[in-house]
């Protein structure tokens, strides 16, 4: 009896780890499972999104050709349609707008994290987060009644005069000042993304580890060497990520560059001279456009910016990788 009675509760316990461990590899399954089903379906919507682009593209760009790539005139009466001038207007207002905040986002980043005394960094890095919170016809409507006039009254002119015979300058700065235009399209971009990369570059300065950087200082580095030597090359990949999500911003914000950019489908070599993106031209357009061909334009409008996005994201990976080998070797 007392053998049967020590068995029992051994012959229990092993039952109850038996069922611990069955319970466990289920709900490991179910989560290898889920994750799985996750990541197959961000691939089908994106094939989706993908294929349903080009159905709906395909009229125009087999009625164009090549054509639809290098043609700037837009004429929906004649239905000669070209996307070159939506396509410079988003790559200008794009690049013109992360070189503008890349390094005020790196520059606000640092100084959170390294020179900002205590009691202001929470107040100061609310401040900025709050501007992504900002809807974009709010900044479109403020850009429009209060941010274009201003340039029109006293930068413009001002950059006009200063660049006046100025080779090369004087034609990118030439015009009349309307106020309006990729210039300013391009301002409001780099408003508007600037928190994104501020946020994420300071999220991730914060990572770095305190003892690399007291190391530094305690060697004798400046700030300034701490942050180029030890800080960026530690963070890269973060910065860079906050990089490209300002960059997607940029290339598809659609209302506050709609109010501002001027929407002229044409191309100038002036940057102070309205023209339009391919985010704006749909906006503006896709509620009239009453033809079949017409519709087909827009939608290859959209598939470009697709294949732009793509391109851009792609471009960055790689970049990355290279600097990963390069760091490695």
């Amino acid at each position: 009896m007392t053998v049967v009675s020590e068995a029992m509760p051994r012959h229990a316990g092993a039952a109850a780890r038996a069922a611990t461990v069955r319970r466990f590899a289920l709900t490991d399954a179910v989560f290898h499972a889920l994750t799985r089903a996750s990541a197959i379906l961000v691939l089908v919507i994106l094939g989706g999104v993908a294929v349903s682009l080009v159905v709906g593209a395909w009229p125009a760009l087999s009625a164009f050709g090549p054509s639809f790539l290098t043609t700037q005139s837009w004429n929906p009466v004649t239905e000669k349609f070209g996307a070159l001038a939506p396509i410079y207007g988003t790559l200008v207002t794009s690049a013109i707008a992360i070189l503008i905040a890349v390094p005020i986002g790196i520059g606000i980043a640092v100084f959170l994290t390294e020179l900002c005394p205590r009691p202001l960094r929470r107040p100061i890095g609310i401040a900025v987060e709050l501007l992504a919170g900002i809807p974009s016809i709010i900044y479109g409507i403020w850009g429009l009644f209060v941010f274009a006039p201003f340039l029109q009254v006293y930068l413009q002119p001002f950059v006009i005069g200063l660049f006046k015979g100025v080779p090369v300058l004087e034609n990118l700065f030439a015009g009349p000042p309307y106020g309006i235009g990729l210039f300013t399209s391009a301002l409001i971009l780099a408003i508007m993304v600037l928190p994104f990369i501020t946020s994420i570059t300071k999220d991730v300065f914060d990572t770095v580890p305190a003892v690399l950087k007291e190391s530094a200082y305690g060697i004798g580095c400046t700030t300034w060497e701490v942050t180029r030597r030890i800080v960026i090359p530690y963070t890269r990949v973060g910065i860079m990520g906050g990089v490209m999500l300002g960059l997607g911003r940029a290339l598809g914000e659609t209302m506050a560059v709609t109010f501002v950019i001027g929407n002229a489908h044409r191309i100038s070599a002036s940057l102070f001279a309205p023209g339009t993106t391919i985010s704006a031209s749909i906006a503006n357009e896709f509620t009239e456009a009453d033809g079949a061909l017409y519709t087909s334009s827009l939608v290859a409008l959209g598939l470009i910016l697709f294949v732009i996005t793509f391109l851009i994201l792609a471009a960055a990976r790689f970049m990355l990788l290279r600097i990963d080998r390069r760091a490695g070797a």
